[in-house]
């Protein structure tokens, strides 16, 4: 796979990873990447593009696709789903932090308190986030889980009875840490999830 190459300059370049054995051997459908493709269509504002991969649970596979990503195809983020739990097919987390160059405990950790308002076993998640540096680029890699539910709250985060933020999601942290890492300018949809930027690196509206 070649490096694709951008239509506009803020189009950001988003991997998307599916880790399943059933799923990737036809047993049942994915439906992580999918919903996936979903929410970044009602979160995003600025141009993106995805490309998609369907793997096995496979500490190798995940570490090599990862890589040829980033490296490769010039994804400025990765989103992987599956393989995070504590089972011994789970190694989602050991194949992502084999490839980071700098681990981002937050995101892991919010996810967690995220999910924690649901169910007591999220604390048998284990995703983790990392970036990935070469000597041209670099990317933000992030686990999530495997169900479309819990992406969709670890995402976008949490409201109240009024519609007002009460914990807020990860992806509100990912377009300024894209920002730092030399990717594209990422705007969102405030209504699903309202990036945070300090005020100096803020664009004027266009």
């Amino acid at each position: 796979m070649t490096k694709l190459a951008r239509n506009h300059p803020d189009e950001i370049l988003i991997g998307l990873v599916s880790i399943s054995d059933r799923a990737s051997s036809g047993v049942y459908e994915d439906k992580g990447i999918p919903a996936l493709e979903a929410w970044l269509g009602t979160a995003l504002a600025s141009p993106w593009r995805v490309e998609t991969r369907l793997i096995q649970d496979d500490a190798a596979t995940i570490s090599a696709t990862l890589v040829e990503l980033v490296d490769n195809v010039g994804c400025d983020l990765v989103l992987t789903t599956g393989g995070t739990g504590p089972s011994r097919r789970d190694v989602t987390p050991e194949a992502t932090l084999a490839v980071g160059t700098k681990e981002m405990p937050g995101f892991g950790e919010q996810m967690r308190q995220i999910s924690l308002n649901f169910v007591p076993t999220a604390i048998l998640s284990r995703q983790v986030a990392v970036i990935r540096e070469t000597a041209e680029r670099a990317a933000l890699i992030v686990n999530l889980p495997g169900q479309p539910k819990s992406i969709k709250e670890t995402l976008e985060g949490l409201r109240d009875e009024t519609g007002a933020v009460a914990v807020p999601g990860i992806f509100a942290a990912v377009p300024y840490c894209i920002d730092l890492i030399g990717g594209p300018y990422v705007e969102t949809n405030a209504s699903v999830v309202a990036a945070f930027r300090p005020k100096s690196a803020q664009r004027a509206p266009r």
